[in-house]
């Protein structure tokens, strides 16, 4: 019996032990966001919003207090120098949306923080891996010289009529960098929809971006590192500018009418740093071409886009490449009502591809592919036939 009685006080000591094992490395502090965005790239605000979150496997935790830490650089932060904002010592149990209070921050900057937090489980402080943020353009002069560039007029193969089908604009420059470039951040608005291409490659996963707004009241713009896209010497940007639900889709047709905000338009800003630390900025103005007789003959969301291969400008996002009659100076265009705005959220992008349940021939010229549920995408195939060989594809 005494063995017994023994037994049970150890283990009953063991389990005290275990019930008040309070150590730091137990709580995590991670899922760092600015913005509602994980190392979000462009953030417009003049006074950002941080939020974290606590992971742990023991119970009754609750943060007493945190710590912001902002810096110029990662390095910095990870020897603890907070050189542009420490919050100091805060007791506080808000981990969501906290503001920034430190010194204004430069636009078009990346920034670093992290955050340690107290709890009632821990003596000491856990602390978060490092995060950032790339801040954007904030006020009108910011966008410098730059101007919103485009074409004020339908072409003559473009109509306008009852369900109005307009040719995609296609936009180019080339530029040339001097020498190595260390970082370039480049922000762009593309009114309706736009592409960005930077030396041949596509820059981004997003599609269908800008996200659509009310153009009366805030047209917004992305903010894009294209370090990675930039070469010492030559280079070419090239923007493709569809109407999106900036230019109607059918802004004549009487049941529901759409409004018309004005013709494709883009401006666009590029800050280049290089290695030696001297700068090169890159505006949008009259020295860039444009053309409308490129495949894309005809885009909208209610009625699609029509695209002729045959027409395809090969290379014409590549520096060197010689325009000819198709091309002519871009021009100035009217300035949209509302003032440009750094986009909140993520542009959409393709999350997953899927193939046909099934597909059923209907004759020698008609097929029908059953993708098994409601998305919306397009679809991605090869084909074989003759040059000038129309295909149609309709969605429902």
């Amino acid at each position: 019996m005494k063995n017994f009685i023994a037994c049970l006080a150890f283990v009953f000591l063991l389990l005290s032990c275990g019930g008040q094992q309070s150590t730091t490395s137990a709580v995590k502090v991670q899922h760092l966001t600015c913005e509602h965005r994980e190392n979000p790239i462009g953030v417009g605000l003049e006074q950002q919003r941080f939020s974290w979150q606590i992971q742990t496997d023991l119970q009754d935790v609750k943060q007493e207090a945190y710590r912001i830490l902002v810096a110029s650089s990662k390095e910095k932060l990870e020897q603890g120098e907070a050189d542009i904002w420490d919050s100091g010592k805060q007791a506080s149990s808000a981990s969501v949306l906290v503001d920034y209070e430190g010194p204004a921050l430069k636009t078009s900057t990346y920034y670093y923080w992290k955050v340690q937090v107290w709890t009632n489980r821990t003596q000491s402080y856990s602390e978060s891996p490092v995060a950032y943020f790339l801040t954007a353009l904030r006020t009108e002069k910011d966008w410098g010289s730059s101007r919103w560039i485009g074409y004020d007029n339908p072409f003559p193969w473009d109509d306008e009529s009852t369900h109005a089908r307009l040719s995609a604009r296609y936009l180019r420059k080339d530029f040339f960098c001097a020498k190595e470039v260390k970082q370039a951040v480049l922000h762009i608005a593309g009114l309706g929809l736009y592409e960005l291409w930077l030396n041949g490659e596509k820059v981004g996963d997003q599609v269908m971006a800008p996200v659509p707004t009310d153009y009366r009241r805030h047209i917004m713009y992305n903010t894009f590192d294209v370090t990675e896209h930039l070469q010492e010497g030559a280079n070419a940007v090239g923007v493709i500018l569809g109407n999106g639900r900036y230019y109607a889709m059918r802004q004549n047709y009487k049941t529901y009418k759409w409004n018309r905000f004005g013709y494709p338009k883009m401006r666009m800003r590029l800050f280049i740093t290089y290695t030696d630390g001297r700068t090169q900025t890159l505006q949008s103005d009259q020295t860039w071409q444009l053309s409308a007789q490129g495949p894309i003959v005809s885009n909208n969301e209610f009625d699609g886009e029509e695209y002729d291969a045959r027409k395809e400008f090969e290379g014409w996002s590549m520096p060197g490449f010689q325009t000819n009659s198709a091309w002519m100076p871009a021009q100035r265009v009217t300035i949209p009502i509302a003032p440009l705005v750094a986009q909140p959220c993520n542009n959409m992008k393709v999350m997953t591809q899927i193939k046909p349940k099934s597909i059923t021939k209907l004759n020698a010229n008609t097929y029908i592919m059953d993708m098994g549920l409601n998305m919306t995408g397009w679809i991605k195939m090869n084909v074989k036939g003759k040059r000038g060989q129309e295909v149609k594809l309709r969605f429902a």
